[in-house]
């Protein structure tokens, strides 16, 4: 629990400003990175599919620790893990600017995906705190445009920053940023302090850790080796066990990590599954574009960076209007036109080739956009209205975990199917671009959008399931 004796928060707006830098920098350094990932893989003599730990590191683990920190918020208080989270960010940024071996990289990322963890699995949590009541819903909104915010300027100044000076830098802008944000936080965040003895699961946060990380490595390194190699199997089969482990202690547990009894709300399941299941059909997209964009097309990274800017632009715009209309029209029609028109985007996307327009791409790109912005507010919405007060923070805990474990899928599924069909195609195997053979990546990329489609229309479907019950509801009410 947290308790303040701030003067009612009378610097709640500057405190309000502190969380949205630190949400700012996060995002934009998760979107930063993308554009540049080609170069990175030149510049460290990896390949594409290597060069992608370094998304997905930074991804799997946020997603092994979230639950940790918003746990260990609620015993030592929100504010001393959120500024402990900005402190650990900014020095793996620091780190991450300063080397030049992957390995090392991969290191400071993880130093950096752990401070991140911190700071996101608190900072509504301090935000609920500070604004009570009034202006509660505007302080979440401020924060939600920023996150729309960082995603957008990310790309084209990743693109700017590749064409102008090293890779390097778009990490280490995060320091100066980081630098001031926790000064600041020293100042102005509330005080808070342990009033009641609360039992940490820690049996439970290492078998979850397992779980994630076996799990996802596994996949991950099966992209290089093969799914049938022993120690990928061993990754596996530890991962399964791990997790049912984690099931049984906290369902034993007095105070789980992950409280389970929320997932027998349906309506909750169905959401966050839902939001899963956008989460792994956009970054099946978000992953390919920039090799399609630099590596086919041969545009440089700031032009790149410009084209891929449509995303975030349209969902900017579209995302405060979609959660005022669910308002009045209700969410679960906003969420199942949103998932139409992503997964008719994703099936556009299937058509591109060597020889598509810019203006082609932009048109289609804008599409999966617009059905982004129309599901992700109303479906975080549904999400956090069928649950009780007591409950809104494992809740967001539950519903930021699933968000990036979606984009570690993504990105999994998306190379994993890539390199397979491009395999396929020249008749040996292959984990990078292959110079002059654009037919081999637009075949594989021509799979991997299909395959998102199909996942994002099953999700549509589930959606007008829920529709359907809900209708029926109110029907019998």
């Amino acid at each position: 629990m947290d308790s303040t004796n701030n003067n009612n928060y009378k610097d709640r707006w500057l405190i309000l400003f502190i969380v949205v830098m630190v949400t700012f920098m996060a995002t934009l350094d998760s979107s930063i990175v993308n554009v540049a990932l080609p170069v990175m893989a030149k510049a460290l003599n990896v390949t594409s599919a290597g060069i992608q730990v370094v998304v997905t590191s930074y991804l799997i683990v946020i997603s092994a620790t979230i639950l940790i920190f918003g746990s260990l918020g609620d015993i030592l208080g929100k504010t001393k893990i959120f500024k402990f989270g900005i402190a650990l960010f900014t020095l793996g940024s620091l780190l991450c600017g300063i080397t030049s071996s992957l390995p090392i990289l991969v290191l400071a990322r993880v130093i950096q995906s752990v401070g991140a963890a911190g700071a996101m699995a608190n900072s509504q949590g301090i935000i609920t705190q500070v604004f009570q009541s009034n202006g509660r819903g505007k302080a979440l909104g401020i924060v939600g445009t920023f996150v729309a915010l960082g995603a957008l300027v990310g790309p084209p100044l990743g693109g700017f920053i590749v064409d102008a000076a090293k890779w390097e830098y778009i990490f280490l802008i995060n320091v100066p940023i980081g630098v001031i944000t926790l000064f600041y936080s020293f100042k102005v965040l509330p005080k808070s302090h342990k009033t009641a003895k609360i039992h940490f699961d820690g049996l439970g946060a290492v078998l979850f850790m397992i779980t994630i990380i076996t799990l996802f490595a596994a996949l991950g390194y099966a992209q290089e080796v093969g799914f049938t190699k022993p120690i990928i199997l061993l990754g596996f089969l530890i991962a399964i066990i791990s997790f049912v482990a984690f099931i049984m202690v906290e369902k034993k547990c007095e105070k789980p990590l992950l409280q389970l009894s929320i997932f027998e709300n349906k309506l909750f399941s169905l959401s966050i599954f839902c939001g899963f299941i956008s989460f792994v059909a956009m970054f099946c997209s978000t992953i390919i574009q920039p090799f399609y964009l630099q590596d086919v097309m041969k545009f440089s990274p700031s032009l790149t960076g410009l084209i891929l800017t449509v995303f975030p632009i349209v969902l900017g715009v579209v995302a405060p209007f979609s959660g005022h209309f669910s308002d009045k029209i209700g969410s679960e029609i906003l969420t199942l036109i949103g998932l139409v028109l992503t997964s008719s985007g994703l099936l556009l996307m299937s058509t591109l080739n060597e020889n598509s327009p810019i203006i082609t791409m932009v048109f289609f790109t804008a599409t999966m956009s617009l059905g982004t912005g129309l599901f992700q507010a109303p479906n975080t919405s549904l999400i956090m209205s069928t649950v009780p007060k007591d409950k809104l923070g494992i809740a967001g805990s539950i519903n930021a975990l699933v968000r990036n474990i979606g984009m570690i899928c993504g990105i999994v599924l998306s190379t994993t199917l890539l390199y397979n069909r491009m395999s396929y195609k020249l008749g040996y195997h292959v984990t990078n671009y292959v110079v002059g053979r654009n037919d081999a990546f637009i075949y594989g990329m021509k799979t991997v959008y299909i395959t998102a489609a199909a996942i994002c229309f099953i999700g549509a479907g589930l959606t007008a399931l829920r529709l359907f019950k809900s209708k029926n509801r109110l029907t019998n009410a």
